[in-house]
C-alpha cells in the first residue's frame, strides 16, 4: 500500500466537497500520525519551495523585523503579495526585472473587482506599493514601479459606523450569562470584553495571562502599532475571566487566556475566530445586524459614550485612537448635536 503523504490527502480534499476546515484537520492528522512513528517525515512536505514562496518569506520576514508590522497583518500582506507574484511573475524572482508597469495595473484593476469596499482595495494597493518598494530596496529591480499602482478612490471620513443598539448588546450579554459550558463561560468573558473595553478582536486573541493584573484590576493591551496600553479591568468582566480561567479553560502550557475548545489546547486561531464568536452569539440572541464582526462592539462602545455626553477626546483616549480623525467619525452619530447645528432647508417641501 502505498505511503500516506500531504498529496495524498490534498487529492481526497480535491476529489470530495470538503468543508473550511477540513485542511488544517488533515494537518492535524498528518502531524499525529508522524509522532506516532505511522508516517515520516518526508510525508508532511508537500512540494519543493519555489521562487514565489523564498521572496515571499523574505518580505515577510523584512515586514515584522523591520517595519514592526503584526504577525496577523503579515498573513493578510503575503497571501496578496502571493497571488500578485503568481499572476504577473510565474517563475518567481528572476522574472522581476522584466515587470511592466501594465502588468501591475492589469493586477490591481481585475483584483480590485473582488473586493466589496473601497477601503478593501486601497488595501490591495497598499500591498502591493509596499511590496514593489522591497524589493527596489533590496536590489531585485533597477527602478521603483510603485507609481504604476493605480489609486483607489477611497474617503477616510465617508462610512458611518456600525453600531449595535445598547439594548442589542444587554441582550447578547444577557443570553450568555446562561451558557456554563466551557465554550460558553470562554465566549461570555470574550464578549464582555469587546462590549466593555471595546478590544479589537485581535487584541483579544493575543491577551495572555501576564497581561491581567489582579491586585490592580488592571489589564495591558497591546493595540495597533504594538503600543501597550492598561486599562482598567471591570468587575463583570474580570469576573468572567476568572470563571473561564477555573472551570472552563483546558490545562495547558499556552499563555494566551482564550484557547480553542478541541484539542490541541492552542491560541484561538485568528481574528475571524473571535468575529465568528460573536456572529454566533447574535444568532443565539435573536439579534438582526447588518454584520457579523466584533467590530460593531467597538462602535457601540464609543456611540454610547458620545450619547451619555463623553467628548470625542474621552472618547478617544478609551478607545486608544492614535489619530484624532479617527475618532470624528463618531460625530456622525450623534443626531442631537447634529440637529443643533443643521441649517433650516430653504423653503417648503412639495
Amino acid at each position: 500500500m502505498p505511503e500516506v503523504t500531504l498529496g495524498v490527502g490534498q487529492r481526497f480534499l480535491r476529489d470530495k466537497r470538503s468543508r473550511s476546515g477540513d485542511p488544517v484537520t488533515l494537518t492535524h492528522f498528518l502531524a499525529w500520525m508522524h509522532s506516532r512513528g505511522f508516517i515520516s517525515a518526508q510525508a508532511l512536505l508537500s512540494r519543493k519551495k519555489s521562487g514565489v514562496d523564498t521572496l515571499v518569506e523574505e518580505y515577510s520576514a523584512y515586514l515584522l523585523s523591520e517595519r514592526g508590522l503584526a504577525s496577523t497583518s503579515g498573513v493578510v500582506y503575503a497571501a496578496i503579495t502571493h497571488r500578485f507574484l503568481t499572476r504577473t511573475c510565474p517563475r518567481g524572482r528572476l522574472d522581476l526585472k522584466a515587470l511592466t508597469a501594465q502588468q501591475i495595473r492589469d493586477f490591481a484593476t481585475h483584483e480590485a473587482r473582488k473586493f466589496g469596499t473601497s477601503k478593501a482595495a486601497s488595501l490591495l494597493t497598499c500591498v502591493v506599493r509596499s511590496f514593489l518598494r522591497f524589493v527596489h530596496f533590496r536590489g531585485y529591480v533597477d527602478r521603483s514601479l510603485i507609481g504604476a499602482v493605480p489609486a483607489v478612490a477611497h474617503w477616510s471620513m465617508a462610512p458611518i459606523p456600525r453600531a449595535l443598539p445598547i439594548k442589542a448588546v444587554s441582550r447578547v450579554l444577557a443570553e450568555s450569562r446562561s451558557r456554563r459550558t466551557p465554550c460558553g463561560l470562554r465566549d461570555r468573558a470574550i464578549l464582555l470584553l469587546l462590549a466593555r473595553l471595546g478590544l479589537r478582536a485581535r487584541e483579544v486573541m493575543l491577551l495572555e495571562l501576564d497581561d491581567i493584573d489582579w491586585e490592580t484590576a488592571c489589564i495591558h493591551v497591546c493595540g495597533k502599532g504594538r503600543q501597550e496600553r492598561p486599562l482598567p479591568l471591570p468587575h463583570d468582566v474580570g469576573e468572567a475571566i476568572a470563571t473561564y480561567l477555573r472551570n472552563g479553560r483546558p490545562a495547558s502550557s499556552c499563555r494566551h487566556v482564550f484557547l480553542r475548545t478541541r484539542a490541541p489546547w492552542r491560541a484561538v486561531a485568528n481574528s475571524s475566530s473571535i468575529s465568528a464568536i460573536v456572529g454566533r452569539a447574535l444568532k443565539r440572541a435573536q439579534v438582526k445586524s447588518a454584520t457579523q464582526g466584533a467590530h460593531q462592539f467597538r462602535h457601540s462602545l464609543a456611540t454610547n459614550m458620545l450619547r451619555r455626553g463623553a467628548s470625542l477626546t474621552e472618547i478617544g483616549q478609551v478607545m486608544r485612537h492614535r489619530d484624532p480623525n479617527t475618532t470624528r467619525l463618531y460625530a456622525k452619530v450623534d443626531l442631537g448635536a447634529l440637529r443643533e447645528v443643521a441649517l433650516p432647508w430653504p423653503g417648503r417641501p412639495s
